[in-house]
């Protein structure tokens, strides 16, 4: 199914999702492929439609700073980052605190979390609070910014479709281990931005 991203099509977006369902979405950097990560099956459907190793852990978007750590723990240089960059493109690996998502998302210590600046999906994530947030793409293909190059892909329950994504490329995603900044995928934003506000 492929409905607009308008009221509407969120509504029947968060219905999906509660359900247990996959859903296609757009973000401020490319189409995501996501499901409630609170349900396990839901999580597996996410692995086989994009043919994903089960060892490559799953990010999580959540719909504010508010929400992210309520599953994850923050040190005073990582919230600020967040506060400065948030909304936007800039995945933050963080200490996991809530258990249940060890067991749904198959992980040990450590949960990749977003919040992206996309009014369509922030408002999927103001209804639903959590979902998994990978690019809607085959691993190892490229990231998709056409929602008609979605609909290609096999497993998924709706396509909340907002046109071509004008996107300069992926959110850069980083940690902080022993105070140093480390990158883990270079992206939109650049690490002098990011070093410079530590």
């Amino acid at each position: 199914m492929r409905v607009k991203c308008d009221p509407k099509g969120v509504k029947e977006a968060g219905k999906i999702l509660s359900m247990g369902g996959v859903v296609i979405f757009p973000t401020d950097t490319v189409y995501g492929i996501g499901c409630n990560p609170f349900n396990r099956n839901a999580v597996k459907k996410i692995y086989k439609i994009k043919n994903r190793e089960y060892s490559k852990p799953l990010p999580v978007l959540t719909y504010s700073k508010h929400d992210a750590k309520n599953i994850a723990e923050f040190d005073e240089n990582l919230e600020r980052i967040a506060d400065r960059v948030w909304p936007g493109p800039l995945t933050i690996i963080l200490k996991v605190k809530e258990n249940k998502l060890k067991e749904t998302l198959n992980i040990e210590e450590k949960i990749a979390v977003r919040v992206p600046n996309h009014r369509c999906t922030l408002e999927l994530l103001r209804q639903s609070r959590y979902i998994v947030g990978t690019s809607a793409n085959i691993s190892g293909t490229r990231s998709i910014t056409d929602p008609a190059e979605c609909e290609k892909m096999n497993g998924y329950d709706l396509l909340l479709d907002d046109g071509r994504i004008a996107s300069t490329g992926e959110s850069t995603v980083i940690e902080l281990v022993n105070n140093q900044l480390k990158i883990h995928r270079s992206g939109q934003i650049k690490e002098e931005e990011l070093v410079s506000m530590l």
